[in-house]
């Protein structure tokens, strides 16, 4: 009799202690559950500087939407780009860059980088895919704009140091792992105390009833037996069932769903095959572009084309607005427009100069014309530098829309022709008749402006009574750009110069120039010669290595750029 209430007393203890572990490991997953969210701040005594940077790996540190807290004095700007462009475009510039989070989870990791003490307005940069403008205060939550990595770049205007006061809320790690074990072992705890409860009480009542029958006494035993059965059944169900939700749990919290950026290549890989100009990006510089043209013929005044106009397009421009305050009836030159964008051709190389092209035909084109931009170094926009009208009949080759290879002017990899050598076949065909080009080149009704310009400068020489006439087309090297095609092939863009000579056969005979060019001479006739310069901007498809196809010009026209008197 001694040993049945030890055992009841160990029994009463078992399920106590089990009901102890089962509500600890319960409240792990209620009470005691981990936040879902945790915020770090950075250092109230971080240094000053124009510009902070926060580094793109804060954004999937901890999975799920990452959202920041921004408080600073007056007008600031929060940037999302690239992390090689916000680090080109960052330079020397003193700056500071939040890293990471410190262990405890309540800071966050500033790092200070010393250099010049101001920068340029970050507003308004090419390169950032998106940004948001705020005035005191901002909350945004962070999502990529597009696959790939995403650095954020935060700044007022350059001058002023950066908002200082920022804070990050992160997804938290709410996994218990000793959530599962306790209730499990709780859950054992409790059974054991109850399968010796009753095998307890079963004893005391066979100490107790030895009376009775030898029939009665293994009826009872059988009573016992099924009872101490399910008993046992009903303790194995209770612990599968703890141990199955226990398998579920613990896999999900030791196997969390990949990061969407989980599989993709390392950053450097990504950015080199990225397109450095998204479909958002290019159509709203497309749009300023069109806008600062529109502004400027406008008003003819070229000024208002500084912006987004170079090249050989702000110079084509600029004389165009000379001739037509002189000249009413003088034609101005074709419009740019960003609506029907036929194609968009960007380069995948990231560095610079950057080229990009587009293909539009909105009001006032005729004809689809081809957009080439350039984006000489990271600080500064994309400008438009050509403008060329397809060619009658032209198909425009087809080229990547998620990044294209650009290729230096004189490499020939892959290709029939270099970019260097198809731009000097087409200038030396522009100029003679007998051209070794003359049978590599597509002529014909498909490209007649070389027909055009041929035909041109012999009719000028045969009909010239009183002057000797010369032509010359030079390439201007540093203008080409090529892209590569998806055939393998590519397509070369650029400029010739065309000059146009003449000087009097005799003493006293006189030249005349037409009201364009004598609105940039200052006079329509001379006795002692004259020149004029036209700017060609061009465009030529090179085939691939091992075509027997000929090169065909796909895009072309001149413009005005100077006439003087010798």
């Amino acid at each position: 009799m001694i040993g049945v209430p030890l055992r009841l007393k160990t029994a009463v203890a078992l399920v106590l202690l089990g009901l102890l572990t089962l509500l600890a490991g319960i409240g792990q997953r209620t009470i005691w559950a981990p936040s879902e969210t945790f915020t770090a701040s950075a250092p109230a005594d971080a240094a000053a500087a124009p510009i902070t940077v926060i580094d793109q790996n804060l954004r999937t540190l901890h999975g799920g939407t990452v959202k920041i807290d921004i408080e600073g004095d007056g007008n600031f700007m929060l940037a999302a780009g690239r992390p090689d462009d916000v680090d080109a475009w960052v330079g020397q510039a003193a700056h500071n860059t939040i890293s990471g989070v410190s262990e405890d989870g309540e800071s966050l990791q500033v790092e200070h980088a010393d250099g010049e003490a101001t920068a340029p307005n970050p507003a308004g940069s090419d390169l950032w895919v998106s940004t948001e403008n705020a005035s005191g205060e901002l909350e945004y939550s962070w999502t990529p704009p597009a696959d790939g990595d995403w650095t954020l770049l935060l700044a007022s205007d350059g001058t002023q140091p950066a908002p200082a006061s920022i804070s990050m809320t992160f997804p938290n790690d709410t996994s218990t792992p000793w959530a599962v074990p306790l209730m499990v072992l709780g859950s054992l705890l409790v059974v054991a105390g109850i399968v010796l409860a009753l095998l307890s009480a079963r004893r005391r009542n066979g100490e107790g009833g030895g009376e009775g029958s030898g029939f009665a006494r293994r009826a009872r035993a059988r009573s016992e037996a099924k009872s101490s059965s399910r008993v046992t059944m009903a303790a194995a169900g209770v612990v599968a069932a703890a141990v199955v939700a226990g398998t579920g749990v613990a896999a999900s919290a030791t196997s969390p769903a990949p990061s969407p950026d989980a599989a993709t290549a390392s950053p450097a890989a990504q950015e080199a095959g990225s397109p450095v100009l998204l479909d958002a990006q290019f159509r709203r510089i497309l749009e300023q572009v069109s806008s600062a043209v529109d502004a400027g013929d406008a008003a003819k005044d070229a000024a208002k084309l500084s912006d987004r106009v170079g090249g050989t397009e702000l110079e084509v421009r600029t004389q165009n607005y000379k001739i037509r305050s002189q000249v009413g009836s003088y034609e101005p030159r074709m419009p740019v427009r960003s609506t029907k964008l036929l194609t968009t051709v960007v380069t995948s190389d990231r560095e610079w100069p950057r080229s990009v092209m587009a293909v539009t035909q909105g009001e006032g084109n005729v004809v689809p014309q081809l957009l080439t931009l350039v984006q000489a170094s990271p600080r500064e926009n994309y400008k438009l530098v050509e403008t060329n009208p397809l060619q009658p009949g032209t198909t425009f080759p087809t080229i990547s829309r998620d990044g294209t290879e650009t290729l230096a002017p004189a490499d020939k990899t892959g290709l029939l022709y270099s970019g260097e050598e198809a731009m000097a076949g087409l200038a030396d065909r522009l100029t003679s008749e007998d051209s070794a080009f003359k049978d590599k080149l597509v002529e014909g009704e498909s490209s007649p402006y070389i027909a055009d310009t041929l035909s041109y400068q012999a009719e000028v020489v045969k009909s010239g009574e009183n002057g000797n006439f010369s032509f010359t087309h030079k390439v201007v090297p540093e203008s080409t750009v090529v892209f590569r095609t998806a055939d393998g092939g590519a397509l070369v863009l650029g400029r010739i110069n065309f000059g146009f000579e003449g000087t009097p056969k005799a003493a006293g005979d006189k030249l005349t120039i037409g009201d364009d060019a004598a609105a940039l001479a200052g006079g329509k006739e001379t006795t002692t010669g004259m020149v004029l310069s036209f700017a060609e901007s061009v465009a030529v498809y090179v085939p691939p290595a091992g075509s027997t196809d000929p090169m065909k010009l796909v895009a072309a026209t001149r413009g005005l750029t100077g006439a003087s008197f010798k």
